[in-house]
């Protein structure tokens, strides 16, 4: 990491400690990280949520039709520099309570599914269930973004049942095919974070590539349903 970038790490985080240094714990240094930890928790829990319900759907189509829509499930929690990095950004204070508030990313589920099809398949089986409310989507397979990246984002919103209660929890979940999220995760550790004159100069290549491989994606498909049809 660059020592700029080591600088901007460190600024950021001293918000998650009220300005102090790390090895500094007051009180209420110790209660902001246990609240911080308590709202982790229940991001924690919400993915499990959404997993289960993904896995039970993926066991049922295979055991019926004999086809998996769903390749792979992976999750991720925000780390707490990039989630009071994005508070920052969007000019609101670094607190537990700004991050429910305000973040709908915090926790987060990849779905990798074989066929372009099985993209819209999942999230219509996903949807359906009515204990899942769907908050945002974003289709960037119809509308790629200007770099080449696809894949389909909802942001959804589900109950989860803890000893007090039920609470209501915010999970992005992002669908794409296996060739789509090869080329997102190699142009993510080409690109990341690196704004140099190279790493632009590549930017039209990186396009020509996601090109190829949506066009890959659209034959393939082609070929499956072929297949079926006899």
């Amino acid at each position: 990491m660059q020592a700029s970038q080591a600088e901007e790490r460190k600024e950021v985080l001293k918000d998650f400690f009220g300005g102090r240094e790390e090895d500094e714990v007051s009180e209420d240094l110790l209660t902001h990280l246990i609240q911080f930890e308590e709202l982790m928790l229940k991001y924690r829990s919400a993915i499990r949520e959404v997993t289960t319900k993904l896995e039970i759907l993926n066991d049922e189509l295979s055991a019926h039709t004999e086809r998996n829509p769903i390749e792979n499930i992976q999750s991720r929690l925000k780390r707490p520099y990039s989630i009071a990095r994005k508070l920052n950004r969007l000019q609101k204070p670094v607190t537990v309570e700004a991050i429910s508030q305000n973040l709908n990313d915090v926790a987060g589920i990849r779905v990798i599914c074989p066929f372009i099809d099985n993209i819209y398949e999942v999230a219509q089986m996903l949807l359906k269930q009515d204990d899942v409310r769907l908050i945002a989507s974003k289709d960037y397979i119809q509308n790629p973004k200007p770099n080449g990246y696809r894949s389909l984002h909802l942001i959804i919103e589900i109950p989860v049942f803890f000893s007090e209660g039920k609470e209501l929890i915010r999970v992005e979940i992002q669908i794409r095919t296996v060739a789509m999220d090869f080329w997102a995760s190699l142009e993510h550790q080409i690109r990341y974070k690196n704004d140099s004159p190279k790493a632009q100069s590549i930017a039209a290549e990186l396009k020509a590539c996601a090109d190829t491989i949506a066009q890959t994606d659209l034959t393939m498909q082609k070929l499956r349903d072929r297949i079926l049809e006899e």
